[in-house]
């Protein structure tokens, strides 16, 4: 009996190396971290390195500093990024196609409802108002602003992959989430671990979505080439 699932098992295993990958560390491990850290912030009192790094971006900001934090907190906020994201979408489905796209909005649909249900269902106060620049309304855990932008960032590191711009473009897409993430600890709205399972909600959850719509994208590679004027001739004579 061992012996047949073995046959059975490695040849799979062997044809679906990279699918295997991607679901173990892009959507368990991240689940995985994200149940660990839940676990020791509501039953074991937390971390204390979440208040001392809070402390540290206090005691160390800049009016030019919290000026740009500032500013990427609406640019990365519920009034600018989903207008972003359309605008990309949209010219996603004109240039290239309407199934990344949707992907693309679904991404971030996602991600927007996920958080709002964990926070509801966790309801983590914000710090301390004492070392936040902004006073926001909410719940804190997870960061929603992470979600939302690490779920755009990757996502539309995924829609090019197949394409030579596929590691630029996911490489600038989790510096950004990465950059909000950071400016939302600087503001003093987000312990770090509202920023780092932020982060991992959404690749999980982002990643678990592209399992399940890839086989139905088209190759995202160059554009289809235009027909040639002794073609489109041929055509308008039949």
């Amino acid at each position: 009996m061992t012996a047949q699932i073995r046959s059975v098992f490695f040849p799979l295993l062997r044809l679906h190396w990279r699918l295997v990958l991607l679901v173990l560390l892009g959507v368990l491990l991240p689940l995985i971290l994200v149940a660990h850290f839940t676990d020791e912030i509501f039953r074991e009192g937390g971390y204390r390195w979440d208040q001392a790094i809070l402390a540290w971006y206090a005691a160390h900001r800049t009016p030019a500093l919290t000026r740009i934090a500032r500013d990427l907190a609406v640019i990365g906020g519920v009034g600018v990024l989903p207008v972003i994201t359309v605008i990309v979408a949209a010219l996603i489905a004109k240039y290239r196609s309407h199934a990344h796209a949707w992907f693309l909005v679904l991404a971030l649909a996602g991600a927007t409802l996920i958080n709002v249900l964990a926070k509801v269902a966790f309801q983590r106060p914000r710090p301390d108002q004492l070392v936040a620049v902004l006073i926001e309304p909410g719940y804190s855990f997870p960061s929603g602003h992470t979600m939302a932008n690490a779920a755009f960032g990757i996502a539309l590191g995924l829609v090019f992959w197949k394409s030579r711009w596929g590691w630029p473009v996911m490489v600038l897409g989790v510096a950004w989430a990465v950059l909000i993430g950071v400016s939302r600890n600087y503001l003093g709205v987000h312990y770090p671990t509202d920023v780092m399972v932020g982060f991992l909600f959404s690749v999980a959850w982002v990643v678990g979505l592209y399992l399940v719509v890839r086989r139905r994208w088209t190759v995202l590679a160059t554009p289809v080439p235009p027909a040639s004027p002794a073609q489109t001739t041929s055509a308008e004579g039949n």
